[in-house]
């Protein structure tokens, strides 16, 4: 492991910059895909529909829904794509991470929801993958993306430690992490709220935490550490200075 001092200089800081990028990139992807593929669905709200039925390609009823997403590709890209990037920012950075479990723990939670997100876009909710048994990955992989993206984000705590943050931006993972998870609970529950509204809690509050992330690496590694004021004194004065008084002679 790295220790986290290294990382002010700009050589070792580099690698934080695009774990960075990779991160802020990650969730506007997302976004992006979901809005586009939402407005060509006609009669998709936010709050009643599942955000995989944007990618599912069947046109029709299905659990009291009905489904017709004009581009689900868009979709499926974008579950894979978030989950990829993600997933490469987490490789990247974790030479970086905090030594021991606390570490190791952050990166099996990410590893979980990168390959979570990515089976939700491989195997779509359809009614056909409920019939030949495909919807038992999908959902496993919903669970996956959830439950690992939020424990990514409470574990982040301790497993980016060994990187000098804002201490706000590691207590902002327990906060968000936790609202997802709760989020999720609810929606299993189907309580209070419409299960659009719940299924979104539990996955923007990660994508936020990991946008959140990314900009504090991005402004952790592009800063400098602050050099010593440069005086005008000439350099034959500091000399002079720091040997001490002449001894006269007679």
């Amino acid at each position: 492991m790295v220790h986290a001092e290294v990382i002010a200089q700009p050589g070792r800081s580099r690698p934080l910059v695009t774990v960075g990028v990779l991160w802020v990139l990650g969730p506007a992807w997302y976004l992006l895909c979901e809005a586009i593929a939402a407005a060509a669905f006609h009669g998709y709200d936010y709050a009643t529909f599942y955000i995989s039925d944007l990618g599912v390609p069947t046109i029709g009823d299905f659990d009291g829904r009905a489904l017709s997403s004009q581009l689900p590709q868009v979709m499926n890209a974008g579950f894979i794509g978030s989950g990829l990037l993600f997933l490469l920012g987490m490789a990247l950075l974790f030479p970086f991470l905090h030594p021991g479990a606390s570490g190791v723990v952050l990166l099996s939670f990410g590893v979980l929801h990168a390959a979570g997100i990515t089976f939700v876009g491989l195997v779509p909710g359809s009614p056909e993958n409920a019939e030949n048994g495909l919807m038992l990955v999908h959902v496993l992989g919903a669970f996956g993306a959830i439950a690992g993206g939020n424990l990514a984000a409470i574990s982040s705590a301790w497993g980016l430690r060994g990187i000098v943050m804002p201490r706000v931006s590691r207590r902002l993972g327990i906060v968000l992490g936790a609202l997802g998870l709760v989020s999720a609970l609810l929606l299993t529950l189907h309580w209070l709220l419409p299960d659009g509204v719940w299924e979104r809690g539990s996955v923007y509050t990660f994508m936020l935490w990991q946008f959140a992330s990314g900009i504090a690496l991005l402004r952790t590694s592009t800063s400098r550490v602050p050099r010593p004021p440069v005086s005008d004194r000439p350099a034959c004065e500091y000399v002079a200075a720091s040997s001490g008084p002449t001894p006269h002679r007679g």
